[in-house]
């Protein structure tokens, strides 16, 4: 389809020419194994609820917005469909909050008021994240083991 659709959905991207595909098992354990210490995100394995293999998690507590990234692996095809979720708590006005789903790369701030060397008050950041950090980490495990990272809108 291209274009709009891949615009919606992240696209699909293909592992270099010359990658053999790797194993089911190993593709999730590479995909397990971007967990640690450093990793603003957890990945686990999914629920039947979910409808997904794996699930990429992360709450951004500053700003009220939780990610989600479903992956259905397909080794018949050497293929992780993707949808990617997000949930964003609102005001107490509207307590329903907001869901998205699609891709929809992001950069979350929060900025302060703090006084300068010179007395004037000036905007800092004091937060950032930028929802790439959890899916760039993501689509390379997936294209370093041969199989193709496909957005979709349903699982």
């Amino acid at each position: 389809m291209g274009g709009f659709w891949d615009k919606l959905t992240g696209g699909t991207k293909r592992p270099g020419t010359g990658v053999a595909p790797l194993p089911v098992q190993e593709v999730r354990a590479k995909l397990l194994a971007l967990n640690g210490p450093d990793a603003r995100y957890l990945v686990r394995p999914g629920v039947p609820e979910e409808k997904a293999d794996l699930a990429a998690e992360c709450q951004i507590q500053q700003v009220g917005v939780t990610l989600k990234i479903r992956m259905r692996l397909i080794p018949e095809k050497h293929e992780v469909r993707v949808l990617e979720e997000r949930w964003a708590k609102r005001s107490l006005q509207n307590s329903n909050g907001e869901y998205g789903r699609g891709h929809a790369p992001t950069v979350y701030r929060q900025f302060d008021f703090k006084r300068g060397p010179d007395g004037r008050r000036r905007k800092v950041e004091t937060f950032r994240f930028d929802t790439r950090e959890m899916t760039v980490p993501l689509q390379r495990a997936v294209l370093s083991a041969g199989w193709i990272w496909r957005g979709v809108l349903w699982l």
